[in-house]
Protein backbone atom coordinates (compact mmCIF):
# COMPACT_ATOMS: atom_id res chain seq x y z
CA UNK A 1 0.00 0.00 0.00
CA UNK A 2 3.06 2.26 -0.28
CA UNK A 3 3.44 5.25 2.02
CA UNK A 4 -0.30 5.90 2.25
CA UNK A 5 -1.76 5.27 5.69
CA UNK A 6 -5.12 3.56 6.03
CA UNK A 7 -7.94 3.25 8.52
CA UNK A 8 -10.46 0.44 8.77
CA UNK A 9 -14.05 1.17 7.82
CA UNK A 10 -17.08 -1.12 7.87
CA UNK A 11 -20.22 -1.53 5.81
CA UNK A 12 -22.77 -4.31 5.32
CA UNK A 13 -20.16 -6.38 3.46
CA UNK A 14 -17.57 -6.18 6.23
CA UNK A 15 -14.37 -4.23 6.76
CA UNK A 16 -12.21 -2.46 4.21
CA UNK A 17 -9.08 -0.27 4.34
CA UNK A 18 -9.72 3.37 3.44
CA UNK A 19 -7.01 6.06 3.10
CA UNK A 20 -6.74 7.92 6.39
CA UNK A 21 -7.02 11.32 4.74
CA UNK A 22 -10.15 10.40 2.78
CA UNK A 23 -13.45 11.90 3.88
CA UNK A 24 -15.36 9.11 2.17
CA UNK A 25 -15.98 5.69 3.66
CA UNK A 26 -16.31 2.00 2.88
CA UNK A 27 -18.77 2.10 -0.01
CA UNK A 28 -16.81 4.70 -1.92
CA UNK A 29 -13.58 2.77 -1.36
CA UNK A 30 -15.15 -0.40 -2.74
CA UNK A 31 -16.22 1.59 -5.82
CA UNK A 32 -12.69 2.96 -6.28
CA UNK A 33 -11.32 -0.59 -6.19
CA UNK A 34 -14.04 -2.11 -8.35
CA UNK A 35 -14.21 0.52 -11.06
CA UNK A 36 -10.67 1.45 -12.08
CA UNK A 37 -11.60 1.64 -15.75
CA UNK A 38 -10.88 5.11 -17.10
CA UNK A 39 -9.68 7.48 -14.42
CA UNK A 40 -12.49 9.75 -15.64
CA UNK A 41 -14.57 10.92 -12.70
CA UNK A 42 -18.05 12.42 -12.78
CA UNK A 43 -18.17 16.02 -14.06
CA UNK A 44 -17.56 18.52 -11.28
CA UNK A 45 -20.78 20.34 -12.11
CA UNK A 46 -22.69 17.10 -11.48
CA UNK A 47 -21.04 16.68 -8.07
CA UNK A 48 -21.80 20.30 -7.19
CA UNK A 49 -25.47 19.97 -8.12
CA UNK A 50 -25.71 16.67 -6.26
CA UNK A 51 -24.51 18.51 -3.16
CA UNK A 52 -27.27 21.09 -3.63
CA UNK A 53 -29.84 18.30 -3.84
CA UNK A 54 -28.52 16.91 -0.55
CA UNK A 55 -28.79 20.36 1.05
CA UNK A 56 -32.34 20.73 -0.24
CA UNK A 57 -33.24 17.26 1.01
CA UNK A 58 -31.87 17.99 4.49
CA UNK A 59 -33.89 21.21 4.68
CA UNK A 60 -37.02 19.36 3.56
CA UNK A 61 -36.50 16.65 6.17
CA UNK A 62 -35.96 19.31 8.83
CA UNK A 63 -39.21 21.02 7.86
CA UNK A 64 -41.16 17.79 8.34
CA UNK A 65 -39.50 17.17 11.68
CA UNK A 66 -37.53 14.07 10.71
CA UNK A 67 -34.04 15.61 10.87
CA UNK A 68 -32.73 17.62 13.80
CA UNK A 69 -31.74 21.26 13.47
CA UNK A 70 -28.11 20.51 14.34
CA UNK A 71 -27.76 17.74 11.77
CA UNK A 72 -29.54 19.79 9.13
CA UNK A 73 -27.33 22.79 9.75
CA UNK A 74 -24.17 20.71 9.51
CA UNK A 75 -25.23 18.87 6.34
CA UNK A 76 -26.39 22.04 4.59
CA UNK A 77 -23.29 24.01 5.55
CA UNK A 78 -20.91 21.48 4.03
CA UNK A 79 -23.14 20.64 1.07
CA UNK A 80 -23.01 24.30 0.08
CA UNK A 81 -19.22 24.25 0.35
CA UNK A 82 -19.10 21.32 -2.07
CA UNK A 83 -21.58 23.12 -4.31
CA UNK A 84 -19.06 25.98 -4.48
CA UNK A 85 -16.35 23.59 -5.70
CA UNK A 86 -14.58 22.56 -2.49
CA UNK A 87 -13.50 18.96 -1.79
CA UNK A 88 -13.63 17.83 -5.43
CA UNK A 89 -10.70 15.48 -4.76
CA UNK A 90 -12.99 13.53 -2.43
CA UNK A 91 -15.09 12.26 -5.35
CA UNK A 92 -12.84 9.71 -7.09
CA UNK A 93 -15.45 7.28 -8.43
CA UNK A 94 -15.08 6.41 -12.13
CA UNK A 95 -17.81 7.31 -14.61
CA UNK A 96 -17.96 3.62 -15.51
CA UNK A 97 -19.50 2.35 -12.30
CA UNK A 98 -22.76 0.85 -11.14
CA UNK A 99 -25.39 1.95 -13.66
CA UNK A 100 -27.66 3.60 -11.08
CA UNK A 101 -24.89 5.90 -9.90
CA UNK A 102 -25.23 4.45 -6.40
CA UNK A 103 -21.48 4.69 -5.86
CA UNK A 104 -21.49 8.44 -6.56
CA UNK A 105 -24.57 8.97 -4.41
CA UNK A 106 -22.95 7.09 -1.51
CA UNK A 107 -19.69 8.94 -2.11
CA UNK A 108 -21.60 12.19 -1.50
CA UNK A 109 -23.47 10.76 1.48
CA UNK A 110 -20.24 9.57 3.11
CA UNK A 111 -18.33 12.79 2.52
CA UNK A 112 -21.15 14.92 3.89
CA UNK A 113 -21.56 12.67 6.93
CA UNK A 114 -17.82 12.94 7.64
CA UNK A 115 -17.83 16.72 7.26
CA UNK A 116 -21.01 17.13 9.30
CA UNK A 117 -19.43 15.31 12.23
CA UNK A 118 -20.09 12.55 14.69
CA UNK A 119 -23.66 11.29 14.84
CA UNK A 120 -24.55 12.09 11.20
CA UNK A 121 -25.16 8.86 9.28
CA UNK A 122 -24.65 8.75 5.49
CA UNK A 123 -27.76 6.63 4.87
CA UNK A 124 -30.10 7.44 7.74
CA UNK A 125 -29.52 11.20 7.74
CA UNK A 126 -27.89 12.47 4.52
CA UNK A 127 -29.85 10.02 2.31
CA UNK A 128 -33.10 10.22 4.28
CA UNK A 129 -36.25 9.90 2.10
CA UNK A 130 -34.02 9.28 -0.93
CA UNK A 131 -32.63 6.50 -3.09
CA UNK A 132 -29.84 6.62 -5.66
CA UNK A 133 -32.54 5.63 -8.13
CA UNK A 134 -34.38 8.94 -7.80
CA UNK A 135 -31.51 11.19 -6.71
CA UNK A 136 -29.18 10.50 -9.66
CA UNK A 137 -31.87 11.03 -12.36
CA UNK A 138 -32.90 14.19 -10.50
CA UNK A 139 -29.30 15.38 -10.49
CA UNK A 140 -28.93 14.72 -14.23
CA UNK A 141 -32.00 16.83 -14.95
CA UNK A 142 -31.11 19.66 -12.57
CA UNK A 143 -27.51 19.81 -13.79
CA UNK A 144 -28.35 19.77 -17.48
CA UNK A 145 -31.25 22.22 -17.13
CA UNK A 146 -29.05 24.74 -15.32
CA UNK A 147 -26.18 24.36 -17.83
CA UNK A 148 -28.56 24.86 -20.73
CA UNK A 149 -30.23 27.84 -19.08
CA UNK A 150 -27.09 29.60 -17.91
CA UNK A 151 -24.44 28.58 -20.40
CA UNK A 152 -25.40 26.94 -23.66
CA UNK A 153 -28.62 28.69 -24.69
CA UNK A 154 -27.09 32.15 -24.04
CA UNK A 155 -24.02 31.08 -26.06
CA UNK A 156 -26.25 30.02 -28.96
CA UNK A 157 -28.06 33.35 -28.83
CA UNK A 158 -24.68 35.13 -28.89
CA UNK A 159 -23.51 33.36 -32.04
CA UNK A 160 -26.91 33.98 -33.59
CA UNK A 161 -26.44 37.67 -32.85
CA UNK A 162 -22.88 37.64 -34.23
CA UNK A 163 -24.07 36.20 -37.54
CA UNK A 164 -26.91 38.73 -37.71
CA UNK A 165 -24.63 41.71 -36.96
CA UNK A 166 -21.98 40.63 -39.46
CA UNK A 167 -24.72 40.14 -42.04
CA UNK A 168 -25.94 43.69 -41.56
CA UNK A 169 -22.45 45.07 -42.24
CA UNK A 170 -22.26 43.04 -45.46
CA UNK A 171 -25.82 43.58 -46.69
CA UNK A 172 -24.71 45.15 -49.98
CA UNK A 173 -21.99 42.62 -50.83
CA UNK A 174 -23.14 40.18 -53.50
CA UNK A 175 -21.29 36.89 -54.01
CA UNK A 176 -21.58 33.73 -56.05
CA UNK A 177 -24.00 31.25 -54.55
CA UNK A 178 -23.09 27.57 -54.69
CA UNK A 179 -25.02 24.33 -54.87
CA UNK A 180 -23.21 20.97 -55.11
CA UNK A 181 -20.07 23.10 -54.57
CA UNK A 182 -20.68 24.45 -58.08
CA UNK A 183 -21.41 28.04 -59.13
CA UNK A 184 -25.08 28.94 -58.74
CA UNK A 185 -27.17 32.11 -58.68
CA UNK A 186 -25.83 35.02 -56.62
CA UNK A 187 -26.69 35.70 -53.00
CA UNK A 188 -25.70 38.45 -50.60
CA UNK A 189 -23.45 37.84 -47.64
CA UNK A 190 -26.32 38.96 -45.46
CA UNK A 191 -28.58 36.26 -46.86
CA UNK A 192 -25.92 33.65 -46.16
CA UNK A 193 -25.24 34.92 -42.64
CA UNK A 194 -28.94 35.35 -41.86
CA UNK A 195 -29.39 31.70 -42.75
CA UNK A 196 -26.76 30.73 -40.21
CA UNK A 197 -28.40 32.99 -37.63
CA UNK A 198 -31.78 31.38 -38.29
CA UNK A 199 -30.30 27.91 -37.87
CA UNK A 200 -28.76 28.84 -34.54
CA UNK A 201 -32.02 30.42 -33.42
CA UNK A 202 -33.88 27.19 -34.12
CA UNK A 203 -31.25 25.24 -32.16
CA UNK A 204 -31.89 27.45 -29.12
CA UNK A 205 -35.63 27.13 -29.64
CA UNK A 206 -35.40 23.33 -29.65
CA UNK A 207 -33.53 23.26 -26.37
CA UNK A 208 -35.84 25.81 -24.77
CA UNK A 209 -38.82 23.75 -25.92
CA UNK A 210 -37.75 20.74 -23.86
CA UNK A 211 -36.87 22.63 -20.67
CA UNK A 212 -40.24 21.96 -19.04
CA UNK A 213 -39.65 18.22 -19.34
CA UNK A 214 -36.15 18.57 -17.87
CA UNK A 215 -37.54 20.52 -14.92
CA UNK A 216 -40.00 17.75 -13.96
CA UNK A 217 -38.07 15.88 -11.25
CA UNK A 218 -38.57 12.34 -9.90
CA UNK A 219 -37.24 13.09 -6.42
CA UNK A 220 -39.33 11.19 -3.88
CA UNK A 221 -39.76 8.14 -6.08
CA UNK A 222 -37.05 6.35 -4.03
CA UNK A 223 -36.27 2.83 -5.24
CA UNK A 224 -38.82 2.06 -7.97
CA UNK A 225 -40.91 5.23 -8.24
CA UNK A 226 -43.50 4.32 -5.59
CA UNK A 227 -41.95 6.44 -2.82
CA UNK A 228 -41.36 3.76 -0.18
CA UNK A 229 -39.56 5.18 2.92
CA UNK A 230 -40.25 8.72 1.75
CA UNK A 231 -42.37 11.12 3.81
CA UNK A 232 -45.33 12.23 1.65
CA UNK A 233 -44.43 15.90 2.10
CA UNK A 234 -40.75 15.41 1.25
CA UNK A 235 -40.80 15.60 -2.57
CA UNK A 236 -42.61 18.92 -2.87
CA UNK A 237 -40.58 20.53 -0.08
CA UNK A 238 -37.24 19.24 -1.36
CA UNK A 239 -37.95 20.37 -4.92
CA UNK A 240 -39.02 23.79 -3.64
CA UNK A 241 -35.66 24.03 -1.87
CA UNK A 242 -33.82 22.97 -5.04
CA UNK A 243 -35.60 25.78 -6.88
CA UNK A 244 -34.65 28.26 -4.17
CA UNK A 245 -31.02 27.16 -3.94
CA UNK A 246 -30.52 27.22 -7.71
CA UNK A 247 -32.68 30.30 -8.34
CA UNK A 248 -34.45 28.32 -11.03
CA UNK A 249 -37.86 26.67 -11.35
CA UNK A 250 -38.26 22.93 -10.85
CA UNK A 251 -41.36 20.90 -10.08
CA UNK A 252 -42.45 17.37 -9.32
CA UNK A 253 -42.73 14.94 -12.22
CA UNK A 254 -46.28 13.85 -12.93
CA UNK A 255 -45.02 10.29 -13.23
CA UNK A 256 -41.84 9.71 -11.26
CA UNK A 257 -41.35 6.23 -12.70
CA UNK A 258 -41.07 7.75 -16.17
CA UNK A 259 -37.97 9.70 -15.10
CA UNK A 260 -36.39 6.69 -13.37
CA UNK A 261 -37.23 3.74 -15.62
CA UNK A 262 -36.30 5.72 -18.73
CA UNK A 263 -34.05 8.54 -19.79
CA UNK A 264 -36.29 9.84 -22.57
CA UNK A 265 -35.71 13.47 -21.65
CA UNK A 266 -31.94 12.93 -21.74
CA UNK A 267 -32.21 11.34 -25.18
CA UNK A 268 -34.25 14.34 -26.32
CA UNK A 269 -31.65 16.72 -24.93
CA UNK A 270 -28.84 14.82 -26.62
CA UNK A 271 -30.69 15.07 -29.92
CA UNK A 272 -30.85 18.83 -29.44
CA UNK A 273 -27.11 18.95 -28.85
CA UNK A 274 -26.55 16.82 -31.95
CA UNK A 275 -28.66 19.22 -34.04
CA UNK A 276 -26.56 22.11 -32.77
CA UNK A 277 -23.36 20.21 -33.52
CA UNK A 278 -24.51 19.64 -37.10
CA UNK A 279 -25.17 23.37 -37.56
CA UNK A 280 -21.78 24.21 -36.03
CA UNK A 281 -20.07 21.83 -38.45
CA UNK A 282 -21.98 23.19 -41.45
CA UNK A 283 -21.10 26.80 -40.63
CA UNK A 284 -17.48 25.89 -39.84
CA UNK A 285 -17.08 24.12 -43.16
CA UNK A 286 -18.67 27.05 -45.02
CA UNK A 287 -16.12 29.35 -43.38
CA UNK A 288 -13.27 26.99 -44.28
CA UNK A 289 -14.32 26.86 -47.93
CA UNK A 290 -14.88 30.60 -48.15
CA UNK A 291 -11.45 31.28 -46.65
CA UNK A 292 -9.63 28.65 -48.72
CA UNK A 293 -6.63 29.93 -50.62
CA UNK A 294 -5.25 32.49 -50.53
CA UNK A 295 -4.48 31.96 -54.23
CA UNK A 296 -5.73 28.54 -55.30
CA UNK A 297 -8.97 28.47 -53.26
CA UNK A 298 -12.16 30.53 -53.14
CA UNK A 299 -10.50 33.27 -51.08
CA UNK A 300 -13.80 35.07 -50.54
CA UNK A 301 -12.97 35.96 -46.95
CA UNK A 302 -9.97 36.24 -44.67
CA UNK A 303 -10.23 34.80 -41.17
CA UNK A 304 -8.36 36.45 -38.36
CA UNK A 305 -4.85 34.90 -38.28
CA UNK A 306 -4.38 33.22 -34.90
CA UNK A 307 -1.23 31.11 -35.16
CA UNK A 308 1.33 29.77 -37.66
CA UNK A 309 -0.25 27.01 -39.67
CA UNK A 310 2.68 24.80 -40.56
CA UNK A 311 5.89 23.48 -39.07
CA UNK A 312 7.49 23.41 -42.53
CA UNK A 313 5.72 25.97 -44.75
CA UNK A 314 6.54 29.53 -43.64
CA UNK A 315 3.69 32.01 -43.70
CA UNK A 316 0.91 29.44 -43.88
CA UNK A 317 -2.15 30.28 -41.79
CA UNK A 318 -4.98 27.81 -41.28
CA UNK A 319 -8.67 28.09 -40.24
CA UNK A 320 -7.89 26.63 -36.83
CA UNK A 321 -11.07 27.59 -34.94
CA UNK A 322 -13.47 26.16 -37.54
CA UNK A 323 -11.36 22.99 -37.58
CA UNK A 324 -11.51 22.70 -33.79
CA UNK A 325 -15.26 23.31 -33.81
CA UNK A 326 -15.70 20.57 -36.43
CA UNK A 327 -13.92 18.16 -34.09
CA UNK A 328 -16.17 19.21 -31.21
CA UNK A 329 -19.17 18.64 -33.46
CA UNK A 330 -17.91 15.16 -34.36
CA UNK A 331 -17.48 14.38 -30.66
CA UNK A 332 -21.01 15.54 -29.84
CA UNK A 333 -22.56 13.66 -32.76
CA UNK A 334 -20.78 10.48 -31.68
CA UNK A 335 -21.82 11.00 -28.07
CA UNK A 336 -25.44 11.24 -29.18
CA UNK A 337 -25.18 7.63 -30.34
CA UNK A 338 -23.83 6.73 -26.89
CA UNK A 339 -26.70 8.49 -25.13
CA UNK A 340 -29.19 6.81 -27.47
CA UNK A 341 -27.83 3.37 -26.63
CA UNK A 342 -27.74 4.29 -22.94
CA UNK A 343 -31.33 5.49 -23.14
CA UNK A 344 -32.37 2.02 -24.33
CA UNK A 345 -30.94 0.53 -21.14
CA UNK A 346 -33.99 1.15 -19.01
CA UNK A 347 -34.89 -2.28 -17.72
CA UNK A 348 -38.26 -2.36 -15.97
CA UNK A 349 -38.08 0.34 -13.25
CA UNK A 350 -34.57 1.72 -13.70
CA UNK A 351 -32.18 2.90 -16.38
CA UNK A 352 -28.74 1.48 -15.64
CA UNK A 353 -26.46 3.80 -17.60
CA UNK A 354 -27.11 6.98 -15.63
CA UNK A 355 -23.48 8.00 -14.92
CA UNK A 356 -22.55 7.71 -18.60
CA UNK A 357 -25.58 9.77 -19.65
CA UNK A 358 -24.71 12.46 -17.10
CA UNK A 359 -21.10 12.57 -18.26
CA UNK A 360 -21.97 12.83 -21.96
CA UNK A 361 -24.70 15.45 -21.60
CA UNK A 362 -22.75 17.75 -19.30
CA UNK A 363 -19.46 17.41 -21.18
CA UNK A 364 -21.12 18.07 -24.53
CA UNK A 365 -23.16 20.99 -23.24
CA UNK A 366 -19.97 22.69 -22.06
CA UNK A 367 -18.15 21.89 -25.32
CA UNK A 368 -20.99 23.29 -27.43
CA UNK A 369 -21.13 26.51 -25.40
CA UNK A 370 -17.40 27.09 -25.87
CA UNK A 371 -17.63 26.21 -29.56
CA UNK A 372 -20.45 28.73 -30.08
CA UNK A 373 -18.45 31.52 -28.48
CA UNK A 374 -15.26 30.72 -30.40
CA UNK A 375 -17.03 30.40 -33.74
CA UNK A 376 -19.06 33.54 -33.05
CA UNK A 377 -15.81 35.48 -32.69
CA UNK A 378 -14.63 33.99 -36.00
CA UNK A 379 -17.83 35.06 -37.76
CA UNK A 380 -17.77 38.60 -36.47
CA UNK A 381 -14.05 38.91 -37.21
CA UNK A 382 -13.69 37.79 -40.81
CA UNK A 383 -12.96 40.26 -43.62
CA UNK A 384 -14.33 40.09 -47.16
CA UNK A 385 -12.09 40.00 -50.23
CA UNK A 386 -14.33 42.14 -52.42
CA UNK A 387 -12.02 42.10 -55.44
CA UNK A 388 -12.00 38.31 -55.60
CA UNK A 389 -15.75 38.12 -55.10
CA UNK A 390 -16.55 40.65 -57.81
CA UNK A 391 -14.19 38.99 -60.30
CA UNK A 392 -15.81 35.58 -59.78
CA UNK A 393 -19.29 37.06 -59.87
CA UNK A 394 -18.80 38.75 -63.26
CA UNK A 395 -17.68 35.44 -64.78
CA UNK A 396 -20.38 33.31 -63.16
CA UNK A 397 -22.11 31.48 -66.05
CA UNK A 398 -25.21 30.91 -63.90
CA UNK A 399 -26.18 34.57 -64.28
CA UNK A 400 -27.63 33.49 -67.61
CA UNK A 401 -30.53 31.93 -65.67
CA UNK A 402 -32.07 35.40 -65.67
CA UNK A 403 -32.53 35.11 -69.47
CA UNK A 404 -34.51 31.86 -69.37
CA UNK A 405 -37.89 33.57 -69.64
CA UNK A 406 -36.68 35.70 -72.57
CA UNK A 407 -34.73 33.24 -74.76
CA UNK A 408 -35.52 29.81 -73.31
CA UNK A 409 -33.47 27.30 -71.35
CA UNK A 410 -31.59 25.78 -74.29
CA UNK A 411 -30.42 29.11 -75.73
CA UNK A 412 -29.40 30.29 -72.26
CA UNK A 413 -27.46 27.06 -71.68
CA UNK A 414 -25.57 27.60 -74.95
CA UNK A 415 -24.54 31.09 -73.83
CA UNK A 416 -23.36 29.76 -70.46
CA UNK A 417 -21.26 27.04 -72.09
CA UNK A 418 -19.70 29.43 -74.57
CA UNK A 419 -18.87 31.99 -71.88
CA UNK A 420 -17.29 29.33 -69.69
CA UNK A 421 -15.30 27.67 -72.49
CA UNK A 422 -13.96 30.98 -73.79
CA UNK A 423 -13.33 32.47 -70.37
CA UNK A 424 -15.55 35.44 -71.10
CA UNK A 425 -18.27 37.22 -69.17
CA UNK A 426 -21.92 36.28 -69.65
CA UNK A 427 -22.89 39.80 -70.65
CA UNK A 428 -20.34 39.86 -73.50
CA UNK A 429 -21.53 36.56 -74.99
CA UNK A 430 -25.21 37.36 -74.42
CA UNK A 431 -24.81 40.64 -76.28
CA UNK A 432 -23.51 38.71 -79.27
CA UNK A 433 -26.05 35.89 -79.15
CA UNK A 434 -29.33 37.57 -78.19
CA UNK A 435 -29.47 40.94 -79.92
CA UNK A 436 -30.39 42.60 -76.63
CA UNK A 437 -28.67 45.91 -75.96
CA UNK A 438 -25.88 45.93 -73.43
CA UNK A 439 -27.80 48.34 -71.21
CA UNK A 440 -30.82 46.01 -71.21
CA UNK A 441 -28.60 43.02 -70.44
CA UNK A 442 -26.90 44.95 -67.64
CA UNK A 443 -30.29 45.30 -65.96
CA UNK A 444 -31.34 41.70 -66.61
CA UNK A 445 -28.04 40.24 -65.43
CA UNK A 446 -27.47 42.55 -62.47
CA UNK A 447 -26.35 40.16 -59.68
CA UNK A 448 -27.80 42.37 -56.96
CA UNK A 449 -31.25 42.22 -58.56
CA UNK A 450 -31.00 38.44 -58.81
CA UNK A 451 -30.52 38.20 -55.04
CA UNK A 452 -33.96 39.82 -54.52
CA UNK A 453 -35.99 38.94 -57.64
CA UNK A 454 -39.22 39.94 -55.90
CA UNK A 455 -38.15 43.58 -55.76
CA UNK A 456 -38.95 45.90 -58.66
CA UNK A 457 -37.85 49.47 -59.35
Amino acid sequence: MGNVSYRTEYDSMGEIAVPTEALYGAQTQRAVQNFSFSGRVMPSVFIQRLALIKAASALANQSIGSLSNDKTSAIVKHALRIAEGEFMEQFPVDVFQTGSGTSTNMNMNEVLAALAGEGVHPNDDVNQSQSSNDVIPTCIQVSVALELERSLIPAIRRIQDSATRQGITLASVVKTGRTHLMDALPVTFQQELDTWAFQFGECADRLEGMMARLRALPLGGTAVGTGVNCHPDFPARAIAEISRLTNSDFFMAENKMSRMATQDVSVECSAGLRSLAIVLMKVSNDLRWMASGPLAGLSEIELEPLQPGSSIMPGKVNPVVPEAVCMIAAEVIGSDVTVGVAGQSGNFQLNVMLPLIADKLLTNTALCARACDALGDTIIGFKVNKTTIEHSLRRNPMLVTALNSRIGYEAAAAIAKKAYSEGRSIIDVAEEETGFSRSELAVLLDPAKLTHPEKTD
